[in-house]
């Protein structure tokens, strides 16, 4: 389905007469607010008001309690990742139209408040070009670079006006050139973008280049949340790449990066690894983040561990929180694309809603990024080396750059943001079936939830129906109890008070 950016607002901001402009995500009491989106794109992040009736009896299959007395973690928010690819593709659009689409995506009150958004340090492998903020050897010749200055840092500016509490995470893809070598033994010069390691003997001063990357981003009005070492530490592959194994994060964490920004910025969280749930298959690699925190030293300066979803399975946040239930989790890239049909919203919702983000947030992860907030429909601007056949979480027309597509990872950042604030706390909350006292497991039936509250009393669940059929689900919330049916192949998000 193609509309234009206009015709979207309208159709998803306006869609309910219950509805207004300023209140969408504010809950009223007495009442639900949903928000939903089926598989088949009969209906895509349409908002509604249903009128909340306390039921005296219990008559459906399912009974879902809510307990939030019982809290697990603190949300950060979710968001996409915006990469050079997307600052470019948004500054090719009208400046009307990309004003209401940025402000449909993250603005908190009339838009769906995405409130976590992720960069390069300098170059990704969706970039127009490689480069680091100092491709001339010597520290002192840092600078911001063009992609930068003329795409990324106005888009983020427009973003900030919008939603002024966004969250950033700041990941490298690859250190200046001339900080790397071809192996830690012989220490070679690696004067290359794909793959290599950093050369111990420039420690110190990739760690000052992180603390320049944030001055000069906070010159320009743009406060830094958080940073990852090195974005897919075992993967030498991307056309900007850079091996680092858990040892040599553990040395430059403890040795550089922790010291240099915990002393500057202190404020400023370090989440270690960045990288896949199987860690690419990598015997001596595995359980990556515990072997950091093991190690007192670099231990104390990092926040928690990242993850991205390319390879193994969910469950491993689980070990991770198992083995550190004191280090936090967040969750920071996943992509669709040609290899998992990734422009089929009847396939991909479902999937995306469950193994993404209700998967992540299930199993402790306090934030959800997905990767290119925007991609042309030639899956561009793309390099060689990188990937060229990922999709955007939205596809623009590359014809005229005002047609936009909705994909699935649109949607679930939304289903999760709309309704879910940074800073409220998921709490306790179990299904069962009529008739039995056990707790049915995630994904009993083609169910799949997760509830929170929010920080100003509010309550929050997220519902996803994967089977043939409607599901009605007594819910039970405090002194509530009330009905709500999620029909066959859908995704709802729902708010009360």
């Amino acid at each position: 389905m193609r509309y234009t950016i206009l015709i979207s607002i309208i159709s998803t901001l306006f869609f309910s007469s219950c509805n207004t402009v300023d209140n969408n995500n504010i809950a009223v009491k007495d009442t639900l607010k949903v928000l939903t989106t089926r598989a088949d794109r009969s209906m895509e992040l349409i908002r509604s008001t249903e009128k909340m009736h306390n039921n005296n009896s219990n008559l459906s299959e399912y009974n879902l309690t809510i307990d939030s007395s019982v809290k697990y973690q603190t949300m950060d928010g979710f968001g996409a990742a915006i990469t050079g690819s997307t600052c470019f593709n948004l500054m090719q659009m009208s400046e009307a139209n990309r004003n209401a689409f940025i402000k449909e995506t993250f603005d908190s009150g009339s838009g769906y408040g995405f409130s976590y958004i992720r960069i390069s340090i300098g170059c990704s492998d969706f970039s127009l070009s490689e480069y680091t903020c100092c491709d001339t050897p010597g520290i002192e010749n840092f600078s911001l670079q063009e992609e930068e200055i003329r795409y990324i840092i106005p888009v983020l500016k427009e973003i900030l006006s919008v939603n002024p509490a966004i969250k950033i995470l700041g990941s490298p893809w690859t250190a200046p050139q001339w900080m790397k070598v071809k192996d830690l033994q012989s220490l070679e010069p690696f004067p290359s973008w794909t793959s290599g390691h950093l050369n111990p003997i420039f420690y110190q001063d990739y760690a000052i280049y992180f603390s320049l990357w944030i001055d000069a981003m906070k010159q320009h009005g743009i406060d830094i949340y958080a940073v990852t070492p090195q974005n897919e530490p075992l993967n030498r592959g991307n056309s900007a790449s850079m091996f680092m194994g858990w040892q040599e994060q553990c040395d430059f964490i403890k040795s550089s990066l922790g010291p240099v920004l915990k002393t500057k910025y202190p404020e400023i969280k370090i989440y270690a690894f960045d990288h896949n749930y199987n860690y690419d298959d990598m015997i001596d690699q595995s359980e990556y983040p515990l072997n950091i925190y093991h190690d007192t030293e670099a231990s104390v300066f990092l926040d928690g561990a990242a993850f991205h979803n390319y390879g193994g399975v969910p469950s491993e946040l689980l070990n991770i929180n198992a083995g550190a239930s004191d280090k936090e989790l967040i969750f920071t890239e996943t992509s669709i694309g040609t290899w998992n049909d990734g422009r089929n919203l009847s396939v991909r919702l479902i999937d995306d809603m469950d193994q993404v983000a209700l998967s992540t947030v299930n199993n402790y992860c306090k934030g959800v990024i997905v990767w290119n907030l925007m991609l042309d429909t030639d899956r561009g601007p793309n390099r060689d080396g990188g990937c060229q056949t990922c999709y955007g979480a939205v596809d623009i027309d590359i014809d005229t750059f005002s047609e936009i597509n909705k994909n699935s990872h649109y949607f679930i950042i939304a289903h999760l943001s709309a309704y879910i604030k940074p800073g409220a706390i998921r709490i306790d909350s179990k299904l069962n079936k009529a008739g039995s006292d056990s707790a049915l497991a995630y994904m009993t039936d083609g169910i799949n939830y997760s509830a929170f509250e929010n920080p100003d009393g509010s309550i929050a669940l997220i519902v996803m129906n994967a089977s043939d059929e409607i599901k009605d689900i007594s819910v039970s919330s405090h002194t509530n109890l009330f009905t709500i049916n999620v029909e066959a192949h859908t995704v709802k998000s729902y708010l009360w008070r």
